[in-house]
């Protein structure tokens, strides 16, 4: 484990943990590096007692939110398949009214809504994979309006309260991080949190969402093999990234096809292969590494194959 452990250090990560077949292999935390000022103000909010470090982790909220998404449909509070002004009123986009009302909620879990992260119409709903965090952003109101509780506190209940997440909770972001996402709110957690969350798929859902529910996450959508419902998948021939580029075989070439992820901006991973019983969680700042993903992943195998006992790798 040294050498992935050197070279996720080197890469600004400040939380690593590996966990498998129920067994932590390896959890280091670090210190910001020198010049983060900003990382810290837009991102940091203290630490554990376990000195981890808590961060809103970016983009990672969208794999929780999906599984909120999955819990609601289970307790027969959300329908996907109906339109998104259905819950938060019309207006919500600069689209024509037909346009919006075309939009539905598995839509937004999709990233098919077809607009723009100005809103405005781009192509027919359910058309074209476009990452677009501004519309994503109205599930939270959704899945509010469907419950009839605040997002944190459905939260909660739903799915950080019983999986024993005492670090994770929901926070109105600073103004220029809101204004920058165009989401106001972050998902505050921490490394051993989000291994829960992990633990959570492994289980098929500890009970808290059916496994119908949780296999809805993981499917892929048409139009993007490695997008399932606000998760990031690795079992297709081609996949579009987050700016739109399409590219050829997995996502994460030579990782699991089994692979799923949580993934945020700055690098964060929570990456799970229930094949192999396994969960990897990666926080911190942005890696130097422009390759970054693919050479974590790289070096995790690896690292588990060097742990593995002689005979389990003839």
């Amino acid at each position: 484990m040294k050498d992935l452990a050197d070279y996720a250090k080197a890469q600004k990560t400040t939380g690593l943990i590996v966990v498998k077949d129920g067994r932590t292999l390896i959890e280091e935390n670090w210190p910001l590096s020198p010049g983060s000022e900003q990382f810290a103000t837009l991102f940091a909010r203290g630490t554990t007692s376990t000195g981890a470090l808590r961060e809103d982790v970016a983009s990672q909220q969208k794999s929780l939110i999906a599984l909120l998404a999955g819990i609601a449909i289970d307790r027969g509070l959300l329908d996907v398949a109906l339109p998104v002004s259905s819950f938060i009123g019309e207006g919500w986009t600069k689209a024509l009214p037909d346009q919006e009302r075309a939009i539905t909620v598995q839509h937004l879990l999709e990233m098919t809504s077809g607009l723009k992260e100005s809103l405005e119409v781009e192509a027919p709903a359910g058309t074209k994979f476009f990452y677009n965090t501004p519309a994503y952003a109205r599930l939270q109101r959704v899945l509010e309006v469907a419950s009839g509780q605040k997002l944190d506190t459905l939260t909660r209940a739903w799915l950080t309260g019983p999986l024993g997440m005492a670090d994770t909770e929901w926070r109105r972001r600073p103004a220029a991080l809101a204004q920058a996402s165009g989401n106001a709110w972050g998902l505050e957690t921490a490394p051993r949190d989000l291994v829960k969350l992990g633990e959570l798929i492994l289980g098929r859902g500890k009970g808290l969402i059916s496994e119908t529910q949780l296999d809805a996450v993981f499917r892929p959508t048409a139009t993007n093999p490695a997008y399932g419902r606000l998760w990031w998948l690795n079992n297709g021939e081609w996949w579009i990234d987050v700016t739109s580029i399409r590219h050829d075989g997995q996502s994460v070439p030579g990782a699991p096809a089994d692979l799923v992820q949580g993934l945020g901006a700055q690098g964060r991973i929570l990456g799970v292969v229930p094949s192999r019983k396994l969960i990897v969680v990666r926080l911190g700042q942005q890696p130097p590494d422009a390759d970054f993903r693919t050479q974590f992943w790289h070096r995790v195998m690896a690292a588990l194959r060097a742990a593995a006992p002689r005979s389990a790798r003839r």
